[in-house]
């Protein structure tokens, strides 16, 4: 076990004694963005010292409005948010009504997570291939497609594959993976574009079909799957997941969140939990993932306008 991350000598205490973090999630409980704030949670708390590392859901608007809420708090390094491709690449092109700026208005401090997408239908729907979506898309029924939410990149990948294939799909955004999933298994809805590792178990188990990996290559943990590419669809998308808090925040701060992050990243078990569900662990300094997020910012706000692509 390594010993919890200390401040440097003469450096202000921080946290306070006693004084509680608290990570938002701005989606809904039981998604890819819940599932690795918590995993991290548990690893900062033991690596700052005992320090409670609280996750509190706030969901909405393409997870712009937890976000906002983050934005807008103490820069005192206790109120965080998972920043990610919804949050700080794609909702702040998708939304009219987005009150921050991804870059300026966040201290970012560390990328946690990549990873793909994953098209994964009901085991009784009758979809076992895209071209499977394709003609029942065609064939004047409709189909439904769940996602997490509008502005999310699982949403942004249903347009664009509508655009490549020339067909509607009916999109059914939710507010967040978990409740999406519960009614694809169900049957409620037949489809969803969601994020490998939310999905992961949910494949293993069988409850559901995974059709198409929106990887550049087949997944090692999930070879069977076909990719897009495959399916004769260029498409190669996926999400991201790190820490930032609001601008501005104490180096003291910045310097001990991002080494609690790190170590917690190169723990073995916590590697193995995260490549086992479809993750890539990230490796950046504060700076990087800085340039990270403002780079991904540009890329998919030209996808959005370059789509067409509306808030619902």
């Amino acid at each position: 076990m390594q010993p919890p991350e200390r401040a440097g000598a003469g450096a202000p205490a921080w946290p306070a004694p006693g004084q509680p973090i608290r990570v938002v999630v701005p989606f809904a409980p039981g998604g890819t963005t819940d599932l690795v704030a918590r995993l991290i949670a548990a690893g900062m708390q033991e690596r700052l010292g005992g320090t409670p590392v609280l996750v509190e859901n706030r969901p909405g608007a393409g997870a712009t409005l937890g976000s906002q809420f983050v934005a807008s708090s103490p820069a005192d390094g206790t109120t965080l948010v998972m920043s990610n491709v919804a949050s700080h690449a794609i909702g702040p092109a998708l939304y009219a009504n987005v009150r921050y700026d991804p870059v300026r208005d966040f201290t970012h401090i560390a990328l946690v997570v990549s990873n793909p997408s994953v098209w994964v239908a009901n085991p009784r729907s009758g979809l076992h291939s895209l071209a499977d979506v394709v003609r029942r898309a065609r064939s004047g029924r409709g189909l439904d497609i769940a996602t997490s939410g509008a502005g999310s990149s699982n949403h942004l990948l249903v347009v664009r594959f509508t655009q490549l294939a020339g067909v509607e799909l009916n999109h059914v955004p939710y507010r967040g993976a978990g409740p999406a999933m519960t009614d694809v298994i169900a049957g409620v809805v037949p489809l969803m574009s969601d994020s490998l590792p939310s999905a992961s178990a949910h494949i293993r188990q069988g409850s559901v079909r995974a059709i198409a990996m929106s990887s550049a290559e087949r997944h090692p943990g999930f070879p069977e799957v076909p990719t897009f590419r495959e399916q004769g669809f260029d498409l190669v998308s996926g999400s991201w997941f790190g820490l930032s808090g609001p601008a501005g925040l104490p180096a003291t701060a910045v310097e001990r969140l991002a080494r609690a992050v790190g170590a917690t990243l190169a723990a073995p078990e916590v590697r193995a939990r995260l490549i086992e569900t479809g993750g890539t662990p990230g490796d950046m300094t504060p700076e990087a993932y800085a340039e990270f997020v403002r780079d991904e910012h540009a890329r998919w706000a030209a996808l959005v306008r370059a789509s067409g692509a509306t808030a619902e």
